[in-house]
């Protein structure tokens, strides 16, 4: 995804082109998109993150990557997810409903970024950037 100087406004436009269009403008036209609803894991405030997903083969679970651009260290509503779990939600479509949050791991985290990077290129650049193993959260719907 494209670098910003102002991350807070490129993430609230990005969002904007999500709930207008459904999905996304431009660059990100190429991704099924989401907003992801998170409570900060230290400052107890709502946040909104804008980003790509993968949907699940069977349609159940769909899955996240916690990329921050290939930065070395995972995306911070990575960390927010896992330290509320029980207040994520994700808005598709229009559609706004809270999910489940897995942090999946070891050779199924492996094949699900692999299809995400085979898929999208700046996936596998990201995945080249860094040392570290770039986290993937599968989400399902609870309601």
């Amino acid at each position: 995804m494209t670098e910003s100087n102002d991350p807070a406004g490129f993430h609230a436009n990005v969002i904007a082109q999500i709930r207008e269009t459904g999905g996304a403008d431009g660059f990100f036209a190429q991704f099924d998109m989401l907003i992801l609803h998170t409570v900060g894991a230290k400052s107890g405030e709502l946040r909104e993150n804008p980003m790509a997903y993968q949907p699940g083969v069977d349609g159940g679970e769909f899955y996240v990557f916690a990329s921050n651009n290939g930065r070395d260290t995972s995306s911070g509503w990575y960390y927010n997810a896992l330290a509320h779990r029980d207040r994520v939600e994700v808005e598709i479509g229009g559609d706004r409903f809270p999910v489940a949050v897995r942090d999946v791991v070891g050779e199924e985290r492996d094949r699900i970024y692999a299809r995400q990077a085979g898929k999208f290129e700046n996936f596998a650049e990201y995945e080249r950037k860094t040392t570290r193993v770039i986290p993937v959260l599968g989400l399902t719907r609870t309601d």
